[in-house]
């Protein structure tokens, strides 16, 4: 991808970089414990009935670090009318849609426990004297008003969801719920860490990063591997970890969602705390190519965002793309590709550090195939023993500098 080219593409998200800023300023006090990305829901992926109008929602989420001071952030960035939130109640999950109703409290915002969200934007709640313990599952109940016919989400939740008909959010459970495995207007909680080095690592990418293959309601995608590891080590124990990745998500064009060349603004140079940042993305735009053209484009997509993250202070480790033999993706010529990016991935220089996923989850006999065991079955998607490996496989030293 020639400057010019890269030139375009700048110009084109600046509208979306300076809507994203909009939505509040980030203070350098707070550090993100749980994120998802946001995009605009398919119709395959909205509420089941009865729907979020006038109705209650309760979502399941599992931070990373801890803190005794939180804060929690709402989006309607896709939304094309006004988003009414009439109550938010967060408290510790109990499993499926119970709650412990001793640890529950009500948030506000702005003094106030309703907020209408008007299209296009996220509000972030007052800070919220809470103590919350690292790597605790927490449920956020919503009871709306009004929703816009356009819904902002995260479909890739891996975790049940609950819409009930009540309009209570505090119960400890739920009355004849409707279950939806996907996530809903929640876009972050940050803390106020009591570490002063507490930081955050962002991990950018697709379906891989989202955890398609993993167990749903289990916590058992690699960055939550990551999450884990770093909580058990003393000297890593004050780093958050963000998920963004986005099922189906390309970098430079197509795919679901907005690209990670849009959303790189948005999802790793303003998440608050953020210090480190691993990228494994490209598979999605080398998948749907027939030219190794893709590969160069790709490389000069990955040293601007490189360039854009030094520039914040942020380091940046590049992820090698998996194999992807045997699945849908499999032709000679995009397995070029891949072998070109990795190649430049290994050997440049050019990232601060190298987590080299292909090495560790390929077949030996056949590097060009996931090993058997790391396999989903569609030759392309870790299963949970390869999320594991993954998890497993990062060195836990690079988030010690």
């Amino acid at each position: 991808m020639n400057k010019a080219v890269i030139i375009f593409l700048l110009l084109a998200v600046v509208g979306f970089a300076k809507g994203a800023a909009a939505a509040g300023s980030l203070d350098g006090s707070w550090v993100g414990t749980w994120a998802s990305s946001q995009q605009l829901v398919e119709p395959h992926n909205m509420p089941p009935h009865p729907g979020l109008a006038y109705n209650t929602l309760r979502q399941v989420v599992r931070v990373s670090i801890g803190g005794e001071l939180i804060r929690l952030k709402l989006s309607n960035e896709y939304g094309n009318g006004p988003l009414e939130i009439k109550a938010v109640h967060l408290a510790q999950a109990a499993g499926a849609h119970r709650i412990k109703p001793e640890t529950g409290l009500i948030i506000t915002f702005n003094g106030e426990q309703a907020v209408t969200i008007p299209p296009g934007e996220t509000v972030i709640s007052d800070p919220m004297a809470y103590s919350l313990p690292s790597l605790t599952a927490v449920a956020i109940t919503i009871h709306f008003g009004a929703v816009p016919s356009a819904l902002t989400g995260h479909p890739g939740s891996r975790t049940t969801s609950y819409i009930s008909t009540d309009s209570a959010v505090d119960p400890e459970w739920m009355r004849q719920p409707v279950p939806t495995e996907h996530w809903y207007v929640i876009n972050g909680i940050d803390v106020a860490a009591g570490n002063p080095n507490s930081a955050a690592v962002v991990v950018i990418g697709d379906s891989i990063t989202d955890g398609r293959g993993s167990t749903t309601d289990r916590h058992n995608r690699w960055p939550d591997i990551l999450a884990e590891r770093l909580q058990a080590n003393e000297a890593t124990a004050h780093i958050g970890v963000l998920n963004h990745g986005i099922g189906g998500n390309a970098v430079l064009a197509g795919g679901l969602g907005p690209t990670v060349f849009r959303r790189f603004n948005r999802d790793v140079l303003e998440q608050p705390g953020v210090k480190y940042v691993i990228i494994l993305a490209g598979v999605n735009d080398i998948g749907s190519s027939n030219s190794t053209a893709v590969a160069h484009n790709l490389i000069s997509v990955y040293q601007h965002f490189v360039e854009q993250a030094h520039g914040r202070g942020i380091l940046v480790y590049g992820a090698t793309i998996l194999p992807f033999g045997g699945s849908q993706y499999d032709t000679p010529v995009r397995e070029q590709a891949r072998q070109i990016v990795n190649e430049w991935i290994r050997t440049s220089g050019v990232f601060d550090a190298v987590i080299d996923f292909d090495l560790a989850l390929r077949d030996p006999d056949h590097p060009e195939r996931l090993l058997g065991i790391y396999d989903t079955g569609d030759h392309l998607h870790p299963s949970a023993e390869g999320y594991k490996r993954m998890g497993e496989f990062i060195d836990l030293s690079l988030f010690a500098k």
